[in-house]
């Protein structure tokens, strides 16, 4: 005899509708749980800022200042009267110029010019004789003589700086000097980028000989003379 089942007591004919109901309501729970949202009754913020019900702000007085009174009208200007002047007033005689035949002749000769001495010195470019440079007496051309010379005499006893040429200083060195009226060298001037090039510029100056020195108008004036020296590095 075989044993048959109850339909009415078979417990899987619903499984399927009641499982999804317990999904629903799993859902619904989780929903809730994350939207749940709670208050604090007090309110920590009531008495942080403590404000005033009015706020009176004192507004600044300004004082108008009143303005100065006008000037007073300028006092009318005292009548000057004009008094009678009885002096008599001595014109200045201007006598005529003319020369006439009986006006006296003075000779040329007896009329004494006091001798004016210029002490101005007169520039190398522009002086009737230039100062003569020893051994230049003979030659015609004794301006480019003095040129030739002087560059000469600047190779003859040049000298690097050794200071300089450790330090790798190199440059031109300026330099302006006077022959004076005796024909000595005076009155030297230099300008170069670095002190050891102008001292042994200086150097090379002061061992010039003593010259001729230059005239204008057949009186020894003094001259300058400028010439720059270069110091180059190879």
């Amino acid at each position: 005899m075989e044993l048959k089942k109850n339909p009415r007591k078979d417990i899987n004919k619903r499984s399927g509708l009641y499982f999804a109901f317990g999904l629903v309501l799993v859902m619904l729970l989780s929903y809730v749980a994350l939207e749940w949202k709670t208050y604090d009754k007090t309110d920590i913020y009531a008495n942080r800022f403590d404000v005033e019900d009015s706020i009176d702000e004192e507004a600044p007085i300004f004082q108008l200042q009143t303005p100065p009174p006008p000037p007073p009208p300028p006092v009318a200007p005292v009548k000057i009267e004009i008094a009678e002047d009885d002096s008599k007033i001595e014109e200045t005689v201007i006598e005529a110029t003319d020369t006439n035949q009986d006006n006296e002749i003075i000779d040329v000769d007896s009329i004494v010019v006091d001798e004016f001495i210029d002490d101005e010195p007169i520039p190398f470019s522009v002086i009737e004789h230039v100062p003569v440079f020893p051994g230049c007496e003979n030659d015609k051309d004794k301006r480019a003589c003095f040129n030739k010379m002087i560059q000469k005499h600047i190779v003859k006893n040049f000298r690097y700086p050794e200071i300089a040429q450790e330090m790798g200083i190199q440059g031109r060195v300026n330099i302006m000097f006077v022959i004076q009226k005796d024909g000595s060298i005076g009155q030297i001037q230099l300008r170069g980028p670095d002190k050891n090039l102008e001292k042994e510029a200086k150097r090379i100056i002061d061992k010039l000989p003593k010259m001729t020195p230059g005239k204008q108008r057949g009186t020894a004036v003094k001259v300058p003379f400028s010439i720059p020296i270069n110091f180059k590095l190879q």
